[in-house]
């Protein structure tokens, strides 16, 4: 969801920079702030004693994060980190949810917005809890594919390591590569230089 970038510094904003794996919020933290993307990129994940991930969104350009616990006075659920440096527009809860009041064609965005990611959660835990790794690793890809806009029969190169793919999928790093390795024995990626083309 993008809103009008001067509308939001017409109520306020703030565009805040930040470095490479710099915490945008932690897990557990209040939400005090509705988040958009200038430029740059930032992961949204979970993590366990043992450390092990589990990466809940990817937000670009244009993007926003973090809103559903404006709406319900609840804590974030996931850390936000930058994967790049990057400029992020920050806006206080209250103006925000005052725009959602002024503007209902932003408010009707949202609402499809958080439809959308509450049916794409469903679809990620049904894979997850029901399908083999070999068929979450070619969702995952399809899914970013669909993202991406690029047209279906084209080979695009995936930007992400073997490690994210293992946090995207809730599979083990080493169940992700002998996956990919058995995917392009039967041609249904290829691996260029340890780059994965699907």
């Amino acid at each position: 969801m993008q809103i009008d970038i001067d509308l939001l510094f017409s109520w306020g904003a703030v565009a805040k920079k930040y470095k490479k794996n710099e915490v945008v919020f932690n897990e557990s933290e209040e939400a005090h702030f509705y988040y958009q993307i200038i430029d740059g990129s930032v992961r949204m994940y979970n993590s366990n004693d043992e450390g092990k991930e589990f990466t809940q969104g990817l937000f670009s350009k244009g993007e926003s994060f973090g809103e559903p616990p404006l709406f319900i006075d609840q804590l974030y659920p996931s850390k936000a980190v930058c994967l790049h440096d990057a400029t992020i527009i920050k806006l206080c809860k209250e103006k925000f949810l005052k725009i959602l009041d002024e503007y209902p064609i932003i408010l009707k965005s949202f609402l499809i917005l958080l439809a959308r990611k509450t049916h794409s959660k469903s679809i990620t835990s049904k894979e997850i809890i029901n399908q083999t790794p070999e068929f979450r690793i070619i969702a995952f890809l399809e899914k970013h594919k669909r993202k991406s806009e690029c047209c279906a029969s084209d080979k695009k190169i995936i930007p992400y390591t073997r490690q994210e793919i293992a946090n995207f999928t809730g599979l083990r790093v080493e169940t992700v590569i002998r996956v990919f390795s058995k995917l392009n024995d039967c041609k249904k990626v290829e691996i260029i230089n340890h780059k994965i083309y699907f």
